[in-house]
């Protein structure tokens, strides 16, 4: 009977690695959408938190900051423990802790158990990603950039809706409204339990995979000098992406509301199709790159989002609803770009790199946040969008980034 069974297994493992299970990404690709709406709800009620509980905008930095680094910390340990000792049922319990995250924020009358409570759903989100990349890679058969692809869109599509969401459900109702999307983790629970039964199933094709890697690492192609020099860029051309993103997702309400008189219904929906734009861009932005080169998409992303940035503090509210769009869609596309890139320049340490930038990039956005809300406090909502328009200029030190496509020919 075991003999039995352990060859059922085979079979089901042959089969795994030959065809990609589309139901499996499908349901990956659902559960993100499902994830990253709730995450996303956090910056969109800012504006009814500042009123409800009479927070100044250092305070929303704060909570930012909190919520971002519990995501960025967490999840690189979270990839390396799960990488030795994988959990099948880890999905589940990750969405139990933002289940949890968004009752308490539901209730939460005072600074401090915001703060808890979006550091709840912080660490939901540090558990989610490792493991559901992971899945979707194994269920990716021959067409790991198709699963990629198909994981990611629910993601975007879920960043986007938040806002969207929050402007019909919890602005008209107040705080207490957002119990309404312990819905959505409830739901999420369901179906990452039924993903985790094929994922348990499947664990086995794990170790082969990781033996052919190691032993097939390659060494870079660059000398060590140059390879740092250009980690070393990379990581300030992430620091400028996301520090001016900081300024747009978690303050862009308020500045409309302040420079604009626009009512806070408004300023979501136009924080909505700023996001909107940045899941078209991340769509975008691999593809072209694998067209044109990697350094090229770099360029265009973030020296190109300049004159844009540069122009928005200045024009009107129609003009600054339309140069979002483009900032949007041109910035998104610079991370895959840079994330393969640096992929390229390091071969063979996938998870290391991903790892660094992933978790530069949530913690940046935090730090930024804390960072632009302090420098409101003490200046003016618009003296620091004029300040942030400067930041893609840092895109200039793309010009010393060698080109690995070539050095690969």
């Amino acid at each position: 009977m075991a003999t039995l069974l352990q060859e059922e297994q085979k079979n089901i493992a042959s089969e795994a690695v030959k065809s990609t299970v589309f139901s499996i990404l499908v349901a990956l690709s659902f559960t993100h959408l499902l994830n990253d709406t709730i995450q996303s709800l956090i910056p969109s009620i800012y504006p009814i938190l500042s009123k409800e509980l009479n927070l100044n905008f250092s305070q929303i930095g704060m909570i930012t900051l909190t919520y971002q680094l519990t995501a960025s910390i967490l999840q690189p340990v979270v990839g390396l423990y799960t990488d030795k000792r994988p959990q099948p049922y880890s999905l589940a319990i990750g969405m139990f802790f933002t289940l949890v995250g968004i009752l308490c924020l539901s209730y939460a009358h005072n600074f401090a158990f915001v703060l808890f409570s979006v550091a709840l759903v912080g660490v939901g989100s540090s558990v989610f990603h490792p493991e559901a990349s992971r899945m979707a890679h194994m269920a990716a058969g021959g067409k790991k950039g198709l699963a990629q692809s198909l994981f990611q869109v629910g993601g975007n599509a879920g960043s986007s809706l938040g806002p969207l969401l929050a402007a019909w459900i919890i602005t008209p109702r107040g705080q207490g409204s957002i119990i309404i999307f312990s819905a959505l983790a409830v739901l999420a629970i369901a179906v990452m339990l039924w993903i985790s039964k094929w994922y348990k199933a499947n664990l086995h094709l794990q170790k082969p995979k990781v033996a052919k890697t190691a032993m097939g690492i390659s060494q870079p192609a660059l000398p060590t000098k140059t390879v740092v020099i250009s980690i070393g860029i990379l990581l300030f051309l992430i620091f400028s992406k996301y520090f001016y993103m900081a300024s747009m997702t978690s303050y862009y309400t308020f500045y409309l509301m302040d420079k604009f008189k626009v009512s806070v219904e408004d300023s979501q929906i136009y924080l909505f199709i700023f996001l909107f734009a940045i899941a078209a861009g991340t769509i975008i932005g691999g593809p072209v790159g694998d067209k044109i080169g990697r350094k090229y998409v770099i360029w265009i992303s973030i020296l190109g989002v300049a004159p844009f940035t540069l122009l928005l503090p200045y024009v009107g509210l129609a003009a600054t609803v339309v140069l979002s769009v483009f900032i949007g869609v041109i910035l998104s596309s610079a991370f895959s770009a840079i994330l393969v890139y640096a992929t390229e320049l390091i071969p063979g340490k996938v998870g290391m790199v991903a790892g660094l930038f992933f978790g530069l990039a949530f913690g940046m956005g935090g730090i930024g946040s804390a960072v632009i809300g302090k420098l409101i406090d003490m200046t003016s909502l618009e003296y620091v969008y004029k300040l942030c328009s400067f930041l893609p200029l840092l895109g200039l030190l793309t010009y010393f980034l060698p080109n690995v496509e070539k050095n690969k020919a």
